[in-house]
């Protein structure tokens, strides 16, 4: 499956609350994900909260795109990507 770096900015700043409803707020993005077989590896998040980079792996970039409009997040950029491993050589 292919697997996508997601560029979003939060204009507010994205709050997930280290708690029980951070949690569940986590958990409900990983479900609504599952309608669009779309898996959310991991995310990066820059230290002013504005900026996010998330990695995903999904069938296609439309995927991500209905993924995220069901969960209300936002997408400045899709990036198509492969890993590059120094320990691979």
């Amino acid at each position: 499956m292919p697997r996508y770096l997601i560029e979003r900015t939060f204009g507010e700043g994205l709050e997930i609350l280290d708690n029980s409803k951070g949690v569940d707020e986590c958990l409900k993005i990983v479900s609504n994900n599952l309608y669009d077989e779309v898996t959310w590896v991991h995310s990066y998040v820059s230290d002013d909260k504005s900026k996010s980079f998330c990695i995903y792996d999904a069938p296609s970039p439309e995927a991500v795109r209905r993924a995220a409009r069901r969960n209300n997040l936002p997408i400045d950029k899709i990036t198509e990507v492969r890993v590059l491993d120094p320990y691979f050589y």
